[in-house]
């Protein structure tokens, strides 16, 4: 007999390599899984596909008589496991990953997932169910077996299953005794050249190697290791290694609450997001992402020659990202639409100009790097900078993407005077004393400007846009960019007015007031973050740490998060996973660890 379906939920584990990625569910079940890479067609799709039914769009491996399971990460890797239990005790292990490691010079992260599943206890039976989707749920393909592999074709769409497991059984979706290690590779519709069980021995050799290699040298704080490390492997596959890119997330349209409608599809790269997933990497001295990123700005430059920037672009710059709603995916949990583009890409977002100024700006100071920041870098920052000069104190959109009103955003100007500020310090490294008196001048004007019209003198705080008298959690930043100091009394004003109306618990809301969909119910978590380090940042540390720990113990079961976080339950909503999220639990756990001094030799 079969188990029972959970309902869908984000207590899943992520695999990738930096091209492509697939989310697994606590049975074992591929439930979400877009090919050939990070944005393509998300031939799983079962985690979009209703309540729970047992329809299409997974790849599943169950056990007969199915009691319970459990999963893991392989320590300081992204391959994971899973073992499932029959009601006699007899158990099975699959492990799934996608290749990565070094090979001739150069990462090799082919179009491909490999799972094993093998006996551990006794003479369980298993059934194997491969039942993609493609055009995002609208055709089922039809299945062309050989004596080693299954063919799943259609108009357009081609993928195979290379297999030493029984081929009849997997296209009749017939149980059998499992009675030796199986191995199922997964990729696009060419033969594979060896065989599958050594090629997934040497593949996940390599692998497993790769990752403890590439951990072993993150300089993690002393506390939370484990979390940290999760989250650096985590916001690592979230990058898109071709281009440079970097994914807000790797789904599409899980609602950030239920009943809302704030279904958005996260698989691009927005400018903002991916510099703070550059300045966390950078934090554990994982500075290859960073270098990577400024590739891929290049590229976005390139076809921005007035300097103006969109503030999301797909993972291959130029392509357009128009939203539309498709028909054939019911929603998660039956919470439609499902969209795919995003309408973001045709707003004003001014702050993107500061963010790539920022997250370019290491390359100027970080002698560890290969290659520094050099004058046709600062060049191509520059323009940028006279962007950030022209808009600074226009309207726009916001880091929140209102999608029916414009405003002059105090986060936005004061990211703008962030890139002016950087541009003066990185002239200074460079030698360029003119652009520095230049760049400070600016800035300094700006600055002062920003300070002036945004601080409300009746409510006696800081406002959310210039001039007015709104409050969100963005202005828990101007601390963080270096707009103001902590101790500034009209910071600290603002964080105990912030503390009043968007604290909810232990978590915080972006913004407590209406917008395009009503109001938030939800928590933002990078904002429960921002708050952590405000905390911690005015001398408020052992709050801060406490914090801190409730959110960790509300990660899903293999550590991650998405975006959003209901205050009642804790349970988890919003695009998954976040890198927005996992930025900040790495920011806030390097700011509040032990130093390691202090913890390994002086502490208990």
């Amino acid at each position: 007999m079969s188990r029972n379906r959970p309902k869908s939920s984000l207590e899943l584990g992520v695999i990738g390599n930096s091209a492509l990625s697939a989310l697994i569910d606590e049975l074992g079940r591929i439930v979400w899984c877009c090919f050939p890479r990070l944005d393509g067609d998300p031939i799983f799709c079962s985690l979009l596909d209703g309540a729970g039914e047992d329809r299409a769009g997974f790849f599943d491996i169950e056990i007969e008589n199915h009691a319970r399971a459990e999963q893991s990460y392989l320590r300081n890797t992204a391959i994971l496991a899973t073992i499932l239990t029959d009601g006699h005790g007899q158990s099975a292990r699959i492990v799934d990953f996608a290749p990565r490691f070094w090979q001739y010079g150069r990462i090799f992260r082919p179009r491909m997932l490999v799972r094993t599943i093998e006996p551990l206890t006794g003479a369980c039976r298993v059934r194997i169910r491969i039942r993609p989707r493609f055009a995002y749920g609208a055709t089922a393909p039809t299945v062309a077996t050989g004596s080693n592999h299954l063919s799943y074709l259609a108009p357009g769409f081609a993928i195979r299953v290379t297999t030493d497991a029984p081929v009849s059984y997997i296209y009749e979706e017939q149980w059998f005794a499992l009675e030796n290690k199986l191995t199922l590779i997964l990729g696009a519709d060419d033969p594979v050249d060896m065989a599958v069980i050594d090629l997934e021995r040497q593949f996940r050799e390599h692998t497993e190697e790769y990752w403890r290699e590439w951990v072993r040298y993150l300089s993690v704080p002393f506390d939370w290791q484990e979390a940290v490390i999760r989250a650096a492997i985590t916001l690592k596959l979230c990058s898109f290694e071709e281009t440079g890119a970097i994914v807000a997330a790797m789904t599409t349209s899980i609602p950030e609450a239920p009943s809302t409608r704030r279904n958005w599809d996260y698989r691009y790269c927005w400018l903002r997001d991916a510099f703070f997933v550059v300045q966390a990497l950078n934090r554990l001295g994982a500075t290859r992402t960073m270098e990577d990123f400024i590739r891929y700005i290049a590229n976005v430059a390139a076809l921005e020659p007035s300097g103006r920037l969109k503030p999301v672009y797909g993972i291959v710059p130029g392509a357009m990202l128009p939203e539309h709603v498709v028909p054939d995916l019911a929603g998660y949990r039956g919470e439609a639409p499902v969209r795919v583009g995003n309408l973001a890409e045709d707003q004003t977002q001014n702050d993107g100009y500061g963010a790539v100024v920022l997250g370019a700006a290491q390359m100027f100071f970080d002698n560890r790097l290969p290659r520094l920041g050099d004058d046709s870098l600062y060049h191509r920052l520059e323009v940028l900078g006279a962007r950030a000069i022209e808009t600074a104190f226009a309207p726009d959109a916001g880091l929140w993407e209102y999608r029916g009103r414009d405003a002059i955003h105090t986060h936005s100007s004061a990211m703008c005077w962030a890139a002016c500020d950087r541009l003066a310090k990185i002239a200074r490294v460079l030698g360029r004393e003119d652009r520095r008196i230049y760049w400070r001048g600016e800035a300094d004007r700006m600055r002062a400007e920003i300070l002036r019209r945004a601080w409300n003198e009746s409510l006696g705080r800081f406002a959310a846009t210039l001039g007015g008298d709104g409050l969100d959690a963005s202005l828990l930043l101007l601390q963080e960019l270096g707009l103001v100091g902590a101790s500034d009394p009209r910071f600290v004003a603002t964080l105990v007015a912030i503390e009043r109306e968007l604290l909810r618990g232990k978590l915080l809301l972006r913004y407590s007031t209406n917008d395009d969909f009503g109001a938030p119910s939800t928590a933002f978590l990078v904002c429960t973050f921002w708050y952590i380090d405000a905390l911690a940042a005015v001398g408020r540390r052992d709050e801060a740490r406490q914090i801190f720990e409730h959110v960790l113990a509300r990660r899903n079961r293999l550590g991650l998060l998405s975006e959003d976080m209901d205050p009642a339950t804790g349970e988890l909503w919003g695009n998954f996973p976040q890198t927005y999220s996992m930025v900040g639990l790495i920011v806030s756990a390097m700011r509040l660890s032990r130093s390691w001094e202090e913890a390994f030799w002086r502490g208990s």
